[in-house]
């Protein structure tokens, strides 16, 4: 092969390898898309009415996508489920901490992270998908296990920095967390299962501080 021949091989194969880099790219922006229409369909249906109420027909159809599309990403309804609820507790503990931002004071910290987990839990959304439904379609230990991860870092952060400020005093952290977390998800089924849940929510909050006073020095 002479040398011109061999810089043409080389260029059609630069160029073969470069549209099939483009191709995937395209491919892989559209799986996205299709994903995240699959999952703003999904949540806006199942916080409009529950888990058990909504279709697979019914979801596809609004998101304009085939029924392989929503099996090619997600195993079946529950799998998708589990991805909204996933989401909202991202979202979830993604607001606190902007709330979060700024604040020096470690016990204003807590109040402050406390006050917007309960402020979330008056959203139509977290309380129906994450507090309503995700126990029961997920099961209590996985329910736990995704607030836990998704949560878990955050509060230990409070009360760890609370306990080397000297606010709280000293205790071993990780189970103090758990029992907090155990509490504030108390205090959402409250929220979330009253008829009036603002007024359950400014109900809840005092209480819920109180328990945090006890922990001082």
């Amino acid at each position: 092969m002479s040398r011109g021949e061999a810089g043409e091989a080389a260029a059609g194969e630069a160029s073969a390898g470069g549209a099939a880099s483009t191709a995937g790219a395209v491919a892989s922006a559209r799986g996205a898309s299709t994903r995240a229409d699959l999952l703003r369909v999904g949540r806006e249906l199942f916080a409009e009415r529950g888990y058990a109420a909504v279709g697979t027909e019914e979801i596809v159809a609004r998101a304009g996508v085939t029924r392989g599309a929503l099996y090619h990403h997600f195993a079946d309804k529950r799998d998708l489920f589990r991805a909204v609820h996933e989401e909202l507790e991202d979202e979830l503990v993604g607001g606190i901490a902007v709330r979060l931002g700024g604040i020096d004071d470690p016990w204003e910290l807590i109040v402050t992270g406390l006050h917007a987990f309960l402020d979330a839990c008056t959203d139509p959304a977290i309380m129906r998908v994450s507090f309503q439904d995700a126990p029961a379609v997920l099961g209590w230990r996985e329910w736990r296990e995704i607030s836990e991860r998704h949560g878990m870092g955050l509060v230990s952060f409070a009360l760890q920095n609370a306990m080397d400020s000297g606010v709280l005093a000293p205790r071993p952290v990780q189970p103090l967390a758990h029992l907090l977390m155990g509490a504030m998800s108390e205090a959402a089924m409250v929220i979330v299962n009253s008829p009036d849940p603002d007024a359950a929510r400014a109900e809840i909050e005092p209480p819920l501080i109180a328990l945090l006073e006890g922990l001082g020095q």
